[in-house]
């Protein structure tokens, strides 16, 4: 990398990491591109420059969590011999990074924003569609081992990343004990169902 470059790398983190301690304290609508300026000493040209938008540096945000968290699974998938045990354990994985995770409450108040350009829309819809397809991979590996029934993989993906949606919403006011006994009825209930069996 050559040094131009390098300087360029470093403001871009240097406003990344001074952005993300202000929408951790003040939250995302009432953090400005002028408190960024003022807490970097970087001019607003040069955060529009490397983001494009406040919008766009929140994603930016929000995308070094997903690669976080990706390590951090990668690390552990391999600990399980299923992919039963599997889905718990990318089940706990959410609980325990996500609802914990300092930017949980500016990332709730971000998507509720209904304010986005067009841009920001199509690159949220490519992160959903990266956790759609990270379930789908899961779901496919139980089905091509035997463990599950030969569903369509790719719509089970989204019914799953819909459940694990719905569960990040109606956990935001539960303890870490009660969100992990949730989400684990809720693999339970996603792998076994709740009909009684016939017979």
């Amino acid at each position: 990398m050559n040094k131009k470059k390098l300087q360029s790398e470093q403001t871009k983190k240097k406003v990344a990491d001074a952005a993300k301690a202000l929408f951790v304290q003040k939250g995302y609508k009432a953090t400005s591109i002028e408190d960024i300026v003022n807490a970097t000493g970087s001019s607003a040209g040069n955060i529009y420059y490397h983001f494009k938008s406040k919008e766009g540096l929140f994603l930016y945000l929000l995308q070094e969590w997903d690669r976080e968290w990706e390590s951090r699974w990668a690390e552990k998938e391999r600990l399980y011999s299923t992919t039963k045990e599997r889905l718990f354990g990318m089940a706990e994985q959410l609980v325990l990074e996500n609802l914990n995770h300092p930017l949980t409450k500016a990332s709730d108040e971000f998507y509720n924003n209904s304010e986005k350009a067009s841009d920001v829309e199509e690159r949220i819809a490519e992160m959903i569609a990266g956790y759609v397809s990270f379930n789908r991979k899961l779901l496919q590996e139980g089905i091509d081992s035997g463990e599950f029934e030969p569903f369509d993989a790719d719509r089970l993906a989204i019914v799953l990343d819909s459940l694990v949606y719905g569960l990040s919403q109606h956990s935001r006011r539960l303890n870490q004990q009660e969100a992990l006994s949730l989400y684990r009825l809720a693999m339970e209930t996603f792998l076994y169902g709740i009909a009684k069996r016939e017979g």
